[in-house]
């Protein structure tokens, strides 16, 4: 049976242009990029020549990329990081949404068991944050917000500009953290365009490879570093570099950016084929978040009267791989709290499913799963 993959918001394949590129470092360039000798010299030139291609790619200056191993390691530095945790932590008011990946919300919330006055936004029922509610939320405490660019759930793209001229406004002390891990296969993600002060970035989201990813960090931003030891990335993230990510890393990225508005343009209408064969064909169904404003890899459905377990289970056994939301949620017992977050109730929560499509899907694939889906819903009402 042929396996049609539609989890890519999860994880994507490694390209093999990136596993070309990674070769060099996983066999014949294996020395450690901080030895003063030749071989650690040669490491230490990869190294720094994919932190200048990377930082050119978001319009930073290298020194201000860290490498980190992914994106829940990136927001863990960026927050506890501003926090200063580790070296007695400071007070304040820091702001996030209530619609964030758990790697951002559980930061938050040992932060609040701290000391620190946290304010969670409500997002709107089609799933945006109102740089309004951000900037009543803004007091003259506040030392850290965080929202994403794109969410994992529902690809709806935030604001973030707009909501970074209101920060900067307010106080240009206050730093301003997004998650763009799924923002940086289909979107612009110049941090000056943005103005964003910290950035998250996974490799494990644009065809690279997986534990590697980077945080841009503004040059004038104090971060107190997490993990401590030998000292590298600038003292930032101590550990030795993982060099054949870090070169998979960039080169994945360097793909990206290239192909971004070609496929972006081949999977909207995809994704936008594939709304709406669910919608004319399947009764009782709802659309999680704008249709408009959303990334075209992203297609988040609530199949009201069925649970979403079923479903994906049901949908596997047709050789279909799917999800109900971000794979951290998969593990906890509570409902999606994206979903939840919208409004919409449990009955959209407990039946939602999130295809996200890729590089690897085509048309025939969406008429398999068109022509699959009636038949599993009439099997699996509740």
């Amino acid at each position: 049976m042929k396996r049609i993959y539609l989890d890519y918001a999860a994880a994507t394949p490694v390209r093999e242009e990136v596993k070309k590129a990674m070769e060099e470092f996983s066999d014949k360039v294996y020395e450690n990029a901080s030895g003063i000798y030749q071989e650690g010299l040669k490491a230490k030139k990869a190294l720094e020549d994919s932190r200048r291609k990377i930082a050119k790619m978001v319009s930073a200056k290298p020194h201000e990329i860290i490498f980190t191993s992914g994106g829940t390691e990136g927001n863990n530095l960026a927050i506890f990081g501003t926090a200063h945790l580790g070296v007695g932590h400071l007070s304040g008011h820091i702001i996030t949404a209530s619609f964030e990946h758990r790697s951002v919300l559980e930061p938050f919330r040992e932060l609040e068991k701290r000391g620190f006055e946290v304010t969670y936004l409500k997002v709107s029922r089609d799933g945006f944050v109102d740089p309004e509610d951000v900037r009543k939320a803004l007091r003259p405490n506040t030392i850290l917000v965080s929202i994403m660019y794109v969410n994992n759930e529902i690809g709806t793209i935030q604001p973030v500009r707009e909501i970074s001229k209101i920060i900067k406004n307010f106080n240009k002390d206050i730093i301003f953290h997004t998650d763009a891990c799924q923002a940086a296969g289909y979107l612009d993600i110049s941090v000056e365009k943005l103005g964003v002060d910290l950035m998250t970035v996974s490799g494990a989201k644009i065809y690279g490879p997986k534990r590697i990813g980077f945080l841009y960090k503004r040059e004038s931003v104090k971060l107190t570093p997490q993990i401590l030891g030998g000292g590298q990335e600038f003292g930032y993230r101590s550990g030795t570099e993982p060099l054949a990510q870090i070169v998979g890393l960039a080169k994945a990225f360097e793909i990206a950016v290239a192909e971004r508005e070609s496929e972006a343009k081949r999977i909207k209408e995809l994704r936008d084929y594939f709304a709406d064969g669910i919608i004319k064909n399947i009764e009782n169904v709802e659309i999680n978040g704008s249709l408009e404003k959303r990334i075209p890899s992203n297609l988040s459905v609530s199949f009201l009267g069925h649970e979403s377990e079923a479903l994906i289970i049901a949908l596997d056994e047709k050789g279909i791989a799917v999800s109900s939301g971000s794979a951290c949620d998969s593990k906890l017992p509570d409902l999606p709290h994206v979903i939840m977050a919208l409004d919409k109730g449990e009955g959209s929560a407990k039946s939602v499913i999130r295809f996200s499509l890729g590089s690897r899907t085509t048309k025939e694939d969406i008429d398999y799963v068109l022509k699959t889906l009636p038949e599993i819903i009439n099997k699996t009402r509740i």
